[in-house]
């Protein structure tokens, strides 16, 4: 029986060099791998029903069927699946066929197909079949970091990958039409946010300088009601408090502080006031 904390060990032994693996490794879907529930209990002497992987897999035998068939010499070794028609699947064609449902809703059978290397004729290419069974960690590897290049490339989607007319091979296409929307959307992008810049900076410098000559007109307009103020202030100071000229010699000190106590006041009680009707009268101008 397997262990929990083994499964991934005994997982990897039969997916090492699979081409399938190497699209899985460094995904998400390399986990779900490792981690599916029926690696806790599974016997790895014994063979399974369609109708019991389908249970684990949260499948129906239909669908397992769908893409077992395609696939019949990739998951069996080439070997059949049972004499009597009734499939019965092992721990390595168990996790082979796991790698297929997971891949696909992104390749389907055909994208499959070109990763497996299978014909038309459901065939495995013969030096398919030999760089998949390889045991040499060297050639592993190198397929591994290829594989991963590829899948890395076909993400992006700046290139087409297609079957080659009468070979058994890929080709593979700079997707044009891709490259020219990417260029077009970012030249477009580029604009948009220069063209926001320049509104930004004419705004502010025209911000600017109407800041600057409403202060200084705001300014003027207060100096003036200060002054009127002042004016308005002494005269009644005047009046309020007439005083001989000897009083005015003996108390000059005096009455100047008065004076301007009195200026001071006047301003404080009158100028928000004055302020903001002159100010009222500037804006509706």
């Amino acid at each position: 029986m397997l262990k929990v904390k083994n499964a991934k060990e005994m997982v990897l032994e039969i997916v090492q060099g699979d081409p399938l693996f190497v699209v899985l490794q460094h995904t998400p879907l390399e986990e779900i791998l490792y981690n599916d529930a029926y690696l806790a209990d599974i016997d790895e002497a014994k063979h399974y029903t369609i109708a019991e992987v389908a249970s684990w897999f949260n499948s129906t035998d239909a669908m397992l069927r769908y893409y077992l068939k395609p696939f019949e010499q990739y998951i069996f070794d080439n070997t059949t699946p049972s004499a009597n028609g009734n499939i019965r699947l092992n721990l390595p064609a168990i996790v082979k066929l796991r790698m297929i449902l997971l891949l696909k809703d992104e390749y389907r059978v055909k994208g499959i197909k070109l990763l497996l290397g299978i014909d038309d004729n459901g065939q495995l290419l013969k030096h398919q079949i030999t760089a998949t069974t390889s045991d040499t960690e060297e050639l592993s590897h190198k397929v591994a970091v290829l594989g991963n290049v590829l899948h890395q490339m076909m993400q992006t989607g700046l290139f087409q990958f297609v079957p080659d007319d009468g070979h058994e091979t890929l080709q593979v296409n700079i997707n044009e039409d891709f490259f020219a929307h990417t260029i077009q959307q970012e030249t477009l992008a580029l604009k948009q946010e220069n063209d926001h810049l320049q509104q930004q900076i004419f705004e502010l410098q025209e911000n600017s300088v109407k800041d600057i000559v409403q202060k200084i007109r705001e300014r003027h307009i207060e100096n003036e009601i200060v002054s009127t103020l002042r004016t308005e202030a002494l005269q009644q100071f005047t009046v309020n408090n007439k005083v001989g000229f000897f009083a005015k010699m003996f108390k000059s000190s005096e009455i100047e502080m008065e004076k301007e106590q009195f200026v001071l006041r006047y301003i404080s009680q009158h100028l928000e006031e004055r302020l903001e009707v002159a100010l009222n009268d500037y804006y509706e101008k």
